[in-house]
């Protein structure tokens, strides 16, 4: 019994030992691992494509609404008063200001 397991680990020793199979192994670590597009390289990659897709979304949605509160500003002057009320504490001569936080 033990002849036939070390004939079968001498066997597969031989098949790994052939120069072929050395260099076929050696070129897929060197692929996986360290080229310049290698496996991890493109998983960084990939992570990084997703954070900034992520961000692009946001900065959309920012820019969308920002278009929306100047529109809004710029088309009454009742509303752009409010505005510099509320976000400079802008006032007039005559008034006191009370800030409420709810």
């Amino acid at each position: 019994m033990f002849n036939g397991r070390s004939s079968k680990f001498r066997e597969i020793i031989r098949k790994f030992t052939n120069k072929y199979t050395l260099v076929g192994l050696l070129f897929l670590v060197w692929i996986s691992f360290f080229d310049k597009n290698s496996f991890v390289e493109k998983a960084q990659l990939r992570n990084k494509i997703s954070t900034l897709s992520k961000e692009k979304t946001y900065y959309q949605q920012k820019i969308e609404e920002d278009n929306r509160k100047m529109k809004e500003l710029l088309s009454n002057r009742d509303n752009l008063e409010k505005f510099a009320r509320e976000q400079y504490l802008m006032k007039k001569k005559d008034e006191d200001i009370f800030i409420i936080v709810e």
